[in-house]
């Protein structure tokens, strides 16, 4: 997802070299399933689908650092994973615009009347308004609402089913009421109104083979087939010596690590002066810990983990890659201390080292911790192409929130009630200091 907040300006198209392969341009028994992808960042969630077997007919967001890595990918000829012959973002028409600009016309394929539907919208608009990273003012965000462009054009596009993603923080975000859960009822209720039935849920993507512990919101909708479910688990995590469930077990960083090539050396930061020290002291797995700060119900202090000072455990999957220049920390066999780079970061979720990253390296930082993870991506578009595939027409329904959401929401307002009027008075002291 991009991180850039909505600008205004015209669309600018970056027009893509021609090529045979497209939607239009081939056999129906040849054609791929179709994906319009809205608040595309970097590309991982366009990776994992087109990896699933989707062509992409277009692309668009407003950060021009990663538009300008999808245009580089496109002319690059990124081969497809196991499939022959095909390139990421072949054919695709890239965008560069505000979502609230864009206009159903723009990212039909040229040519197609206004009857032409995508069988996939994809996207995930800016999940910063609900971090748990970040200031947490939700819908307050004007970038909160652009779930509600999402909404519109789907509306117009009539897409047979819709893939949505967010972050976890998402299913306990307060409404303007401050009913936590109320956002993604809200965001529920939205397409339900336009036709579609939806089906949530957290997955976590080290539990199908990445080695990262990233875990996200997502959500599929339907309009006129039955509703997909979500892929089963391939991975967990071990309990002793055993799995919980026959599975194979998660890829641990240190794993993950072994098999990639040695680090340029300009790409690698070590620490230096007190910071040393103070990592040499962590146990993999922790971090420098930030000031508390007092609640009524946690005396000794509310706190975390620096995130710029944190140790990674190579035993387990890595923690959640951000949109920073400070990953996490890794102690080596023999002892020597520095950072992931941004290209282990991006192997983590899921790139080819293929997809060359444009603009400075933060901006490449920011567009990789703010990537869909792209092994998951490609399991949901496999349950997508399974529905897509049998072509059968019924009314769908709503699922029902998994029971872990309503425990949840409960515990938030809880916690609301009882530490809210301190949160909110640290958070104007914040925002006063700048």
């Amino acid at each position: 997802m991009s991180s850039a907040a909505a600008t205004s300006g015209h669309a600018a198209r970056f027009e893509p070299p021609r090529v045979s392969e497209g939607p239009l341009s081939t056999p129906n028994s040849e054609r791929k399933p179709t994906l319009i992808s809205l608040f595309s960042g970097a590309g991982g969630l366009d990776l994992g689908l087109e990896r699933a077997g989707f062509h992409t007919v277009s692309a668009t967001d407003v950060d021009a650092n990663c538009m300008k890595t999808l245009q580089k990918v496109q002319e690059s000829k990124v081969p497809v994973r196991g499939q022959e012959g095909r390139f990421h973002l072949a054919g695709a028409k890239l965008l560069h615009a505000p979502a609230e600009e864009l206009k159903p016309a723009d990212l039909r394929p040229d040519g197609t009347t206004s009857r032409w539907r995508p069988d996939v919208l994809a996207g995930g608009p800016p999940c910063q308004p609900f971090s748990s990273a970040g200031r947490q003012r939700g819908i307050e965000d004007p970038r909160g609402k652009l779930f509600l462009e999402f909404v519109s054009l789907a509306e117009q596009l009539k897409p047979r089913l819709i893939l949505f993603e967010n972050v976890r923080g998402l299913v306990t975000a307060k409404d303007p009421s401050g009913e936590p859960g109320g956002v993604l009822r809200l965001i529920r209720s939205s397409f339900e109104e336009i036709g579609y039935a939806t089906r949530f849920k957290l997955l976590n993507a080290a539990d199908f083979g990445a080695a990262q512990r990233r875990v996200r919101l997502f959500m599929i909708a339907a309009r006129d087939r039955s509703l997909p479910e979500f892929p089963e688990p391939t991975h967990g995590r071990l309990v002793g010596d055993t799995l919980i469930d026959e599975v194979k077990p998660w890829v641990t960083l240190g794993e993950f690590l072994s098999g990639q090539p040695a680090p340029a050396p300009e790409e690698i930061v070590y620490p230096t002066g007190s910071l040393v020290q103070e990592l040499q002291e962590l146990v993999p797995g922790t971090g420098v810990k930030s000031v508390g700060i007092v609640e009524a119900n946690r005396p000794s202090g509310h706190w975390g983990y620096r995130q710029d000072r944190f140790l990674a455990d190579l035993s387990l999957p890595a923690r959640t890659i951000r949109a920073a220049t400070t990953p996490d920390w890794i102690r080596l066999e023999d002892g020597t201390l520095r950072r992931l780079t941004w290209r282990e970061c991006a192997a983590l979720q899921g790139f080819p080292r293929g997809w060359e990253f444009q603009g400075t390296v933060a901006s490449k930082f920011r567009q990789i911790g703010n990537a869909v993870q792209a092994d998951v991506a490609e399991k949901i578009g496999m349950m997508l192409m399974q529905s897509i595939g049998s072509n059968r027409k019924v009314t769908p329904k709503s699922a029902p929130w998994p029971s872990e959401f309503h425990k949840w929401m409960a515990y938030t307002a809880m916690e609301h009630q009882t530490n809210g009027e301190r949160r909110a008075a640290a958070r104007k002291q914040r925002e006063m200091a700048g």
